[in-house]
C-alpha cells in the first residue's frame, strides 16, 4: 500500500501496539474489519508523507479470457508492485478485491466506498492491470 516497506512496517507495527493496548485496557475492537481498517488508513497516511508519485493516466483494454493465465507468470511481487502503484482509493480497492478475504459488504465498509464507486474502481483498475499484463508477460496462446 505504501510503496516503502519500511512505511509498510511501521504502519504495521503501530496498528499491533494499538490493538494490543485496547485489549490490555479491556476495550472490544468493533468487528474483525477493525485491524484492516486502521492499517490501511496508517497506510494511506504514511504513503502521503515524502515524494509523490506524479497522478498520470494508464492505458485501458478490455480483460481477457486468458487474463488468469498471463497472472499466473507473474511472481507475487511483480502483482503487489503494480497494485501499490495506483492511486488510492483503487489501490486500496483492488489490494481487498485481489486478497480475496472480504465479502462485497465487507470491502464496502472497508473502503467506504458505496458498491457502484467499488465497482468502478476495480474494473478500471482490472483494464488497466490487463493493458499492463499485455505489455509485459508474453502472448499467451490459448489450447
Amino acid at each position: 500500500m505504501t510503496g516503502d516497506s519500511a512505511k509498510a512496517q511501521e504502519a504495521f507495527q503501530s496498528t499491533l501496539r494499538d490493538a494490543a493496548l485496547r485489549t490490555a485496557n479491556r476495550e472490544a475492537l468493533r468487528d474483525r474489519l477493525w485491524f484492516f481498517s486502521q492499517a490501511r488508513w496508517r497506510c494511506l497516511a504514511a504513503s502521503e508523507e515524502g515524494l509523490q508519485p506524479e497522478h498520470s493516466t494508464l492505458d485501458e483494454c478490455e480483460v481477457r479470457p486468458h487474463a488468469a493465465a498471463q497472472v499466473r507468470q507473474l511472481q507475487p511481487e511483480e502483482l503487489a508492485v503494480w497494485i501499490s502503484g495506483a492511486p488510492d482509493p483503487q489501490r486500496s480497492a483492488l489490494a481487498a478485491y485481489y486478497l480475496d478475504e472480504f465479502s462485497l459488504s465487507e470491502m464496502l465498509a472497508l473502503l467506504a466506498l458505496n458498491p457502484k464507486e467499488l465497482s468502478k474502481l476495480i474494473c478500471a483498475g482490472r483494464r488497466q492491470f490487463q493493458a499492463w499484463l499485455n505489455a509485459t508477460t508474453p502472448e499467451y496462446d490459448e489450447p
